[in-house]
């Protein structure tokens, strides 16, 4: 996308120091005064939002903004590891301006004037007035919006294809300081250089289309002559693709089995390529010695710990979806091997050391280990990781498969989402091949065939509902866990629910320390997932906003914990 946005080729690599137009996707997420797009980014350390902000964000946003859209977080004191929502300032296009076709957020530079910025964009210097106000009241390094008049592909500002790697500022900056959120750092090696398309949610989406079905045509054409070098490692060099071979081996397979290599070996460059004799050496043979679950085996590799996931040729479309996520809340992929003589295919993903999530549910044992604050950072993680698929990827992506079997939880018991098999990428979808595990399936999806991100969020109500309960999807009989919520839960008065939550609870955490407002917060927004009208859901962005407001419980929560009594009735001990 980032490639035809400023008409290069996948494969070109910009000069240093080269602006680029990056695609993306704008909202006005539900309590936000401003229009933004949600860019997670992992706190290193020495980092602050501030110099996030206007080093490596370029000040395509504000600090402050930062601030509002991370109320749980102490900007003071954050951890390094930390997710961190920044906002990248934009704007939807007006269904009345029909001539736009894009809107991009620019940063003010040295010198920079509207009708500077005017003439490198090809537009009237009048329409900045109309998005952006006076230019006197234009600061530098201020964000302002550009409207663009023309289709991005055949159209691309002069402002893009300059090569400013020598450009310097005027001046050097202010010395950094907090109160300034305009200042611009002078280290700007790897960043982006000041400009971004807000992509309007309406105006633009079928561009973006066009950009990746143009992609693909291309890629296609491209990959046929090198995709048979993928086959049992043929090409492989130190464990890698080689770049350099042209030609491969013959697998011997039919038709089918070489398109899908060939599809695969898009991915190469991204990953490290397995040869059969290794997965087969770290898993003692795949003896069930080494079996995790399902088919998936626990390697140990040259002394790294691996999951190898043994599949027979149907990876092409998980491997589609894996490549363009990215994510602490997402099981990594590290690698893949094709067996030709076999028709297997093995994906080789990161090992995580805790397992499942219903393992630790359904083991008493461990269940008591699991306290309320560990599993609400749970539920955050989960809906930190669906939030991204479902908002920071596109097409957007639909996991399909959201159950407590495919939460891992990882040494320091943070959750990441794993296997991506049944996921689908696009919106509104419709298939008659239902699938999925009984007591998670989205009622309209069950009906109707319907694919969308709000059956993710329906069955990620229902892993709330596990987490506050302890107990199974779905019981011996069938009855979903659901059902039983709206019986002896959800039904009643709302000042009522505490008391209701706790009678229905797991009883592990009957003995904990354990926020009574809290849990009822968690139990709330599962109920709010589960609505069978799939467009009164909530998002994943409003969940993992309201569920950190529950994890704020903790700060001001005397340490009481909670018990009921045989008429039902709530106390505090």
């Amino acid at each position: 996308m980032v490639a035809h946005a400023n008409n290069l080729s996948v494969s070109s690599a910009p000069a240093n120091g080269q602006p680029l137009l990056v695609p993306l996707q704008c909202g006005c997420p539900s309590g936000s005064p401003n229009a933004y797009a949600p860019t997670q980014y992992q706190i290193t350390p020495g980092d602050t939002y501030w110099i996030i902000s206007t080093t490596k964000l370029q000040n395509l946003t504000q600090y402050q903004a930062v601030e509002r859209v991370n109320p749980t977080l102490v900007p003071t004191n954050l951890d390094v590891g930390v997710m961190v929502t920044f906002p990248i300032f934009c704007q939807c296009r007006s269904r009345a301006d029909r001539a736009t076709v894009a809107l991009v957020t620019y940063v003010m530079q040295p010198g920079d004037t509207y009708a500077s910025v005017a003439a490198a964009f090809a537009v009237d210097a009048q329409s900045l007035v109309s998005l952006n106000g006076p230019e006197q009241r234009t600061q530098q390094f201020a964000e302002i919006l550009v409207p663009l008049r023309r289709k991005v592909p055949d159209f691309l500002p002069p402002i893009v294809s300059r090569n400013n790697a020598t450009a310097t500022p005027a001046s050097p900056p202010p010395s950094a300081s907090p109160n300034n959120a305009t200042v611009v750092s002078k280290d700007r090696d790897g960043v982006v250089t000041g400009l971004a398309i807000g992509l309007g949610v309406v105006g633009a989406l079928w561009l973006l289309q066009m950009l990746l079905l143009a992609c693909l045509c291309r890629r296609l054409r491209a990959k046929g002559r090198r995709g048979d070098a993928v086959v049992n490692g043929d090409g492989v060099e130190g464990g890698r693709f080689a770049k350099t071979s042209s030609s491969g081996a013959d697998g011997g397979g039919g038709g089918a089995e070489r398109f899908l290599v060939s599809d695969i070996s898009e991915w190469l460059d991204k990953y490290r390529v397995f040869k059969v004799e290794e997965l087969e050496r770290g898993t003692g043979g795949f003896d069930d010695a080494h079996l995790i679950n399902g088919s998936v085996y626990k390697a140990n590799i040259d002394g790294e710990v691996f999951a190898v996931k043994k599949m027979k040729w149907d990876a092409c479309e998980e491997l589609k979806i894996l490549q363009k996520v990215n994510h602490s809340n997402l099981v990594k992929l590290e690698g893949f091997c094709i067996n030709s003589s076999t028709g297997d295919c093995f994906l080789v993903y990161e090992y995580v050391e805790n397992g499942s999530l219903d393992v630790w549910l359904l083991d008493r044992d461990r269940a008591r280990s699991l306290d309320w604050r560990a599993r609400l950072h749970i539920a955050l993680d989960l809906a930190h990781g669906l939030q991204y698929i479902h908002e920071h990827t596109w097409p957007r992506v639909v996991h399909k498969d959201i159950k407590s079997s495919n939460v891992l939880l990882d040494a320091r018991m943070r959750a990441k989402i794993a296997n991506f098999g049944l996921a689908k990428t696009g919106l509104n979808a419709v298939t008659t091949h239902i699938v999925g595990t009984q007591g998670y399936i989205a009622p309209e999806y069950l009906a109707d065939g319907l694919v969308t991100t709000k059956m993710d969020v329906f069955a990620y109500g229902v892993v709330l509902l596990e987490l506050v309960s302890g107990r199974e999807a779905a019981d011996e009989t069938g009855e979903p866990l659901w059902a039983d919520a709206e019986d002896r839960v959800f039904r009643g008065r709302d000042e009522r629910l505490e008391a209701r939550v706790a009678a229905w609870m797991d009883p592990a955490l009957a003995h904990q320390t354990c926020p009574p407002g809290s849990v009822a917060t968690v139990v709330s927004v599962a109920r709010a997932c589960l609505h069978k009208d799939p467009a009164k859901r909530p998002s994943m962005v409003d969940v993992a906003y309201t569920l950190s407001k529950a994890d704020e419980h903790f700060a001001d929560y005397s340490g009481e914990s909670v018990s009921v009594d045989g008429s039902g009735e709530i106390a505090a001990r």
